[in-house]
């Protein structure tokens, strides 16, 4: 039975009597892998928190992966580190001895890695899957399709549908339940598998689990918020008569209140008052409650489970402790926090996806790309490299997307600096012929 057949269960609709034959399904098998929503129960304290609404908070709100991301804070979190994994170039590369290296676009890898995982995603679509699910549920699950040897597919699989576990003989299994219930097991070998952050060295842990908490405060402030606003905006004062009022003068009070709290042309207007009724100002608003200022708690809050700095997410009020500047706090966001899903990505293509009998292949993001977007820092460090011999001039063309130009190949000896004699030119011999300088 193939892969394929044991994870999707097709079935040939033209098989003989007395048996089945199972086939390959169509060429949309994210279809068969159920809706995004949902929740594949395992254990009894699972089951506990599905019955007291997935997970329920002091706030008395329920988190999940899909809830949180109805918070601005949480979404722009997500949004940020899973569009830097999606969009940085991930090249393959090969190594020839200790000191030169090569693309290796003619390995079937570099198509998967460049141009198609699988057949209906692109490369940046379904690393941003992958990555989302991996900060939302601390675990990315991808089938692993291989034919004669190679690696031809990446299926990513909803976390919620695989429940991951360590054999006694300390390999992984993984077990995929299916939509009709039925469970699949998996190999190592047969799972691309990202971890997070873990306790157990097996499994990732959510940063949605950690931050249930400060996420079902802020769902539960928009709540309280969307509701005041919905029944005018605030309670700010209440009307006092000096008599007592019957029930048909309350109903037309009441009506008039209701118009003139409808906007429209009543928007701005005065509020006329009868029968020597007065108007006192209640001593709680939501500014005296600071509603506003504890949203931007959370909001922090939520940003320092992610690793994001404030600023990145619209919280440009206070300051970090990763630099006094905005240049400084994106620098600790890419050394801290982008770096680590970076490198999380790195090894687990080469302990899943690189063979053990190709060690000379290694998988790599371009950290360089992210200064693309300024022009100022990228010339900079291009003119350094060459006055420095580091780069040629038809490399930094190619860096630029340039094709290359005559005589461009040549690497410009470093200013100021003697350079060392070359074979044939020991001792006491004259110097090799040098440009001159003005001093």
């Amino acid at each position: 039975m193939s892969l394929w057949s044991r994870l999707f269960g097709a079935r040939d609709s033209a098989a003989p009597a007395g048996g089945v034959h199972l086939q390959q399904p169509d060429l949309q098998p994210q279809a068969s892998l159920g809706s995004i929503g949902g929740t594949v129960v395992h254990t009894s304290s699972e089951l506990e928190q599905v019955l007291r609404g997935v997970a329920a908070t002091a706030a008395g709100v329920s988190v999940s992966p899909e809830t949180a991301l109805t918070v601005a804070a949480v979404h722009a979190c997500v949004r940020i580190i899973a569009g830097a994994v999606a969009t940085l170039p991930l090249q393959l590369r090969r190594r020839i001895d200790d000191r030169t290296r090569e693309d290796a676009s003619n390995d079937p890898l570099w198509h998967l890695l460049r141009r198609r995982p699988n057949r209906w995603q692109t490369p940046s679509q379904f690393r941003r899957m992958m990555q989302t699910h991996l900060l939302l549920r601390g675990n990315a699950y991808a089938m692993i399709v291989r034919s004669r040897g190679q690696v031809r597919e990446l299926i990513p699989l909803q976390p919620d549908r695989v429940a991951c576990r360590q054999r006694d003989d300390l390999a992984l299994e993984y077990i995929y339940t299916r939509r009709d219930g039925v469970r699949v097991r998996l190999g190592q070998t047969e799972m691309f598998h990202l971890v997070g952050m873990t306790l157990d060295g097996v499994a990732g842990v959510s940063v949605i689990t950690h931050a249930r908490e400060t996420i079902g405060l802020s769902l539960a402030m928009e709540e309280h918020g969307a509701s005041t606003f919905r029944n005018g905006a605030r309670v700010s004062g209440v009307l006092r008569h000096p008599g007592r009022l019957g029930p048909e003068a309350v109903a037309n009070l009441k009506a008039g209140l209701d118009e003139f709290r409808s906007g429209g042309e009543q928007e701005g207007r005065h509020l006329i008052l009868e029968e020597g009724m007065d108007y006192a100002r209640m001593a709680m608003t939501a500014e005296d409650a600071q509603w506003i200022e504890s949203r931007k708690f959370t909001r922090a809050d939520i940003a320092m489970f992610f690793g994001v700095p404030p600023h990145m997410i619209g919280d440009t009020e206070k300051s970090t402790s990763w630099g006094t500047g905005i240049e400084q706090q994106s620098i600790g966001f890419v050394a801290y926090t982008l770096e680590d899903h970076l490198t999380t990505w790195e090894e687990t293509i080469a302990r899943d996806l690189i063979p053990d009998g190709r060690p000379d292949l290694y998988a790599r993001f371009n950290r360089a790309a992210l200064v693309k977007g300024d022009i100022k820092a990228r010339w900079e460090a291009y003119v350094k490299g060459l006055q420095w011999g580091v780069w040629s001039p038809n490399e930094i063309r190619t860096l630029e997307d340039e094709n290359p130009r005559a005589g461009g190949d040549v690497y410009y000896p470093p200013p100021n600096m003697t350079a060392p004699p070359t074979a044939g030119q020991e001792g006491d011999g004259p110097p090799p012929e040098t440009e001159e300088r003005d001093p």
